[in-house]
C-alpha cells in the first residue's frame, strides 16, 4: 500500500509554522486568569487549561505520562517516524534555520548574520521554555524592571547556549546521534509501519542523478535501503518527483506501510495490543480527571480541647479540618456530621473558603440522647460544595470519644 504525494514540502512548512505558533503563542494564552498550560514552581501547582493540578493530584500528571508512552509507541508502530519529520521541535527550528548549511560555502559576513540569527532564534526558543514555569507576561515585566534574578537569568543563559551549540553544530546530526528515541523506533517498527522507501523492484528506472542524496540533510542514499538516520522529511520523495517529471514519470521513492512489494497486514496483533492499552489508560485519565473534586480535606484530632462531658450528659468532641480550595473560585462549604447510632451536631457547619485557600479550623461535634448509649464509636464527618451544576462531597470517619463520669 503506498501513498503517492506531491508537494510534501509545502504542507510540511505550513505544519511547522503552525507548530512554532502554538508553542509560542500557549504562554501567552490565558484561562480564568491564569496561563493555559504552565507549572508554577512556586507553588507547585500546574495550570492546565482552566484546570489547577496541586501536587498531591500529580498521579493524574503521572497517568497522562503513561497514556502518551503508549500513543507515542502506537504512533510509531502505525506511523513510523512521522513525529521526527513532521512535529519534532528539533527538525522544526533546523528547517527554519537552513541558512546555517548554507554559510560554508558563503563569505565572512554571510556566516557572522547566520551565526547572529542562530543566536536570536536561540536566545527566544530559550525564552518560551521558561514561560512555561514562569508567565511571559511576569517574565517581560521583570525584565523591563531589571529585577529577573539570577535563577531566570542563568536558566536563559545556559539554554540558550546549549540551544545555539546544537543548531549550529549537530543539527539533523542530533537525531541520528543523541535522540533516544530515534534509537528506540527500530525497536517498534514492523513490517508495516509507514517508512519512506525506494521501490527496488524498479531500480532500473533510476536515472542516477544522486538529487535524492544531495538533497537529503542527513546524508543517506535511500536507494540502498532504510536507514536509522533517516527522519522522514520527505524531501527526497519531492525531490525524485520533480526530477522524474521531467520524463514524465512516477518517483521512484514514496511513503509507504511497509517495503515496496512485501506482504503486510493493515490489522496486527501487535496494533491492535497496544490500541487497547491506549484506550484504557486514557480512560482510566479521564475518569481521575472528572472525578477529582474541588475542595481536599484532612482530619485530625484537636490535641488543644479534650473530649468531655457536660453536666447535661451532652458529649463533645473537638477535630481540627484541613481545607484546601483546588477551583479558581470563591466556595461555600457545609459541614455535617452523623453518628453510627443517631444524629450529632457541628459546629460551626458553613465555612466560605476563597479561591486556591488552605485553611485549618477547629470544629466541634456534640453528641447526646440515643447516640449516646452505646459509648464511645465512629462519626462520619462530611463535607459538601457547590461550584455550578457540580456538587463534590468528602466524608472522612473519626472516632468520637465519649468521656466516663
Amino acid at each position: 500500500m503506498t501513498i503517492g504525494i506531491k508537494g510534501i514540502q509545502r504542507w510540511r512548512r505550513l505544519t511547522e509554522v503552525l507548530q512554532g505558533a502554538v508553542i509560542l503563542g500557549i504562554p501567552f494564552l490565558k484561562i480564568g486568569g491564569e496561563s493555559a498550560l504552565r507549572f508554577d514552581i512556586p507553588s507547585l501547582k500546574l495550570h492546565f487549561f482552566g484546570v489547577t493540578l496541586w501536587m498531591e493530584e500529580f498521579f493524574i500528571v503521572l497517568v497522562a505520562v503513561i497514556f502518551v508512552t503508549f500513543l507515542i509507541v502506537l504512533i510509531t508502530v502505525v506511523f513510523g517516524r512521522i513525529w521526527c519529520g513532521w512535529l519534532c521541535p528539533q527538525t522544526v527550528i533546523v528547517d527554519f534555520t537552513r541558512f546555517v548549511d548554507r554559510a560554508s560555502s558563503k563569505g565572512f559576513g554571510y556566516k557572522l548574520a547566520s551565526l547572529a540569527a542562530t543566536l536570536a532564534v536561540s536566545v527566544i526558543v530559550a525564552a518560551s521554555l521558561i514561560w512555561y514555569f514562569v508567565s511571559p507576561y511576569e517574565f517581560f515585566g521583570r525584565l523591563l524592571s531589571e529585577d529577573m534574578g539570577k535563577i531566570i537569568w542563568g536558566f536563559w543563559i545556559v539554554l540558550t547556549g546549549i540551544l545555539f551549540l546544537n543548531f549550529v553544530f549537530l543539527r539533523h546530526r542530533f537525531c541520528a546521534t543523541v535522540c533516544p528515541y530515534a534509537k528506540l523506533q527500530s525497536v517498534l517498527y514492523d513490517n508495516g509501519t509507514l517508512v519512506i522507501a525506494f521501490d527496488p523492484e524498479r531500480r532500473e528506472e533510476c536515472m542516477d542523478c544522486m538529487a535524492c542524496v544531495r538533497v537529503c540533510p542527513v546524508g543517506i542514499d535511500i536507494r540502498k535501503g532504510m536507514s536509522g538516520a533517516c527522519i522522514n522529511c520527505a524531501e527526497c520523495i519531492d525531490k525524485c518527483t520533480e526530477m522524474r517529471a521531467k520524463v514524465k514519470k512516477e518517483s521512484l521513492i514514496n511513503y509507504s506501510f511497509g517495503l515496496p512489494g512485501e506482504k503486510r497486514k493493515i490489522i496486527r496483533q501487535n496494533v491492535v495490543m497496544i490500541s487497547l492499552i491506549t484506550l484504557a489508560s486514557f480512560a482510566f485519565l479521564l475518569h481521575l480527571f472528572f472525578s477529582r473534586v474541588a475542595i481536599d480535606m484532612t482530619v485530625l484530632p484537636n490535641q488543644g480541647f479534650l473530649p468531655r462531658t457536660s453536666a447535661d450528659g451532652t458529649a463533645l468532641n473537638s477535630y481540627l479540618l484541613s481545607f484546601r480550595n483546588r477551583s479558581r473560585a470563591d466556595l461555600t462549604v457545609k459541614i455535617r456530621a452523623k453518628g453510627e447510632r443517631g444524629e450529632v451536631s457541628i459546629i460551626p457547619d458553613t465555612i466560605l473558603l476563597k479561591a486556591g485557600e488552605y485553611r485549618k479550623i477547629p470544629v466541634f461535634v456534640r453528641m447526646e440522647g440515643e447516640a449516646l448509649k452505646g459509648g464511645s464509636g465512629g462519626v462520619d464527618i462530611s463535607v459538601e460544595s457547590r461550584q455550578d451544576e457540580r456538587v463534590d462531597t468528602i466524608t472522612k470517619k473519626v472516632y468520637f470519644e465519649v468521656p466516663h463520669s
